[in-house]
């Protein structure tokens, strides 16, 4: 692959209701009868796995009702009641279908792209051991590289390939689970003692960083870092650690913030590399936010949707599905937002849209 090598989402719980305007969303997809991009490549954890984990041996697992019930076909494993951000933005681009779990793929459906997301995957190898099996982003870039291979030898030759990808958008949004599932869970994990905030979120760059280095090496061009959510404010950490089950948990999202920043900077320093594009998203949320649709406990979040659990019936009013993760009503503003930013604060330096036109 030598010759390949020379080829901010932060889920902000607030500023919700100017933007219900957006909730309604019918196959969104502009008029062209080609996508945008020939490919959509997808790195994440929970918030956008669409199945990777559906058959190892993990809790972070959601292919069970009531999960999909909103879903054409029901349960895939994604972490909602529906489309997770990364579905309405696969329409929004034009494609006809949703991306393929790379657990599923093979052949020339990596032409089109695949989701190489795992729920409870990290930064960090070990971020997510508790619950069980997953693949950390070090894991999905090892399996990006070998799709990458596979395009070489469907296309014919490492050129081809490159050109080709170099054209494709690349969507990683990882991080969460080092804070929710790492950093601020002590009792499984050493690093709180380790590390301050800063020194923590410094840390996280760096590794980051290289496992980018390697997706640029290997053709990736047209990047899109996804800020990390205001978990402090998710109906796990309002049932957990909130004095009135309302108030956001400040120092799990003032460490999330230092992060976020270092993503900023992380786009700059990328965008210095020859033919890199890349671009910071952050977006915005809903109506009820600090409960989830379905759950249990506080808040419906200190045990998460369980199997076959009835579900609010308003779900397109409530910022979160579960726990942790966001309604498909959520998902259809971020992903719209991210497409098409509606102000300078929501990407850095573009948008999704732009980007692909790129």
């Amino acid at each position: 692959m030598a010759r390949i090598e020379l080829k901010r989402i932060a889920v902000r719980l607030c500023c919700w209701v100017h933007f219900l305007a957006l909730i309604s969303f019918t196959a969104p997809r502009p008029a062209r009868s080609a996508p945008q991009v020939p490919c959509f490549f997808i790195f994440g954890d929970s918030l956008v796995d669409n199945g990777n984990n559906n058959d190892i041996a993990s809790l972070a697992r959601a292919n069970y009702p009531p999960y999909g019930i909103d879903f054409p076909g029901g349960p895939s494993g994604r972490f909602s009641n529906g489309m997770t951000t990364v579905d309405v933005i696969a329409k929004l681009l034009g494609f006809d279908n949703y991306t393929p779990p790379f657990a599923s793929a093979s052949g020339n459906e990596l032409l089109s792209g695949v989701n190489f997301a795992s729920a409870a995957a990290g930064i960090r190898e070990e971020t997510g051991q508790q619950l069980g099996g997953r693949i950390s982003f070090g894991g999905q870039v090892q399996n990006y590289q070998a799709a990458v291979q596979s395009v070489v030898n469907i296309l014919g030759d490492e050129d081809s390939a490159a050109n080709y990808l170099s054209k494709c958008i690349f969507y990683v949004g990882m991080g969460s689970n080092d804070y929710l599932n790492n950093y601020f869970m002590p009792a499984f994990y050493s690093t709180s003692r380790q590390y301050n905030p800063q020194q923590y979120a410094d840390v996280l760059a760096q590794q980051y960083s290289q496992q980018l280095r390697i997706m640029y090496n290997y053709g990736a061009r047209k990047v899109v870092l996804i800020g990390v959510g205001q978990v402090g404010c998710s109906p796990n950490e309002l049932a957990q650690h909130s004095s009135n089950g309302v108030t956001c948990v400040n120092r799990i999202n003032s460490a999330i913030q230092i992060f976020n920043q270092n993503l900023i900077s992380l786009v700059d320093e990328f965008n210095k590399l020859a033919g890199a594009h890349f671009t910071y998203i952050n977006a915005y949320g809903l109506k009820v936010t600090n409960r989830g649709c379905c759950g249990v406990g506080r808040n419906n979040g200190q045990v998460t949707c369980l199997p076959y659990q009835t579900p609010c019936q308003n779900r397109d009013e409530y910022l979160f599905w579960d726990a942790f993760h966001p309604t498909e009503a959520t998902n259809i503003i971020i992903g719209k937002q991210s497409y098409s930013a509606q102000s300078s604060s929501d990407a850095y330096p573009i948008d999704i849209l732009r980007l692909a036109q790129i």
